[in-house]
């Protein structure tokens, strides 16, 4: 299978087969970049134990382990199941600088990383949950 900028997965599927496997709000979001609304997503308050994967490939991404409350309105986690499991880039697309994180195997965009996390890491990793599917342990 081919690799690109997107990903691994990614590069074997047209934009008209992700549209056609995915949800308008997880297209618009895993496929264009988009966000969902602030403490709309179901895996905001979600606290049980288990693992969460992306929702375009299944690769998994994040432990409970690592989800805390941030307050903000979406899922956050304080680290990755395992770094290669996720892409990092430079957003500039609102005008300010933000670090996108993607699932490194399709590309998905799942949200953006900050520095005010816990002190463990410092990291928030700020998931939509339209990005990602939860598997309970």
């Amino acid at each position: 299978m081919a690799e690109n900028k997107l990903g691994k997965a990614a590069a074997s599927k047209s934009e008209a087969q992700w549209k056609d496997e995915l949800s308008p709000e997880a297209f618009a979001v895993c496929r264009k970049k988009g966000t969902e609304r602030p403490y709309t997503g179901k895996y905001d308050q979600h606290f049980e134990n288990g693992k969460y994967h992306c929702h375009c490939c299944g690769a998994e991404l994040f432990s409970s382990q690592s989800k805390f409350d941030a307050g903000c309105g979406w899922p956050s986690f304080s680290a990755p199941v395992n770094k290669p499991a996720i892409k990092e880039e430079l957003d500039i697309s609102t005008g300010m600088r933000r670090t996108e994180v993607m699932c490194d195997d399709c590309g998905a965009h799942l949200g953006h990383v900050f520095p005010d996390g816990p002190p463990e890491t410092g990291l928030r990793y700020c998931i939509n949950s339209v990005a990602i599917d939860f598997k309970q342990d």
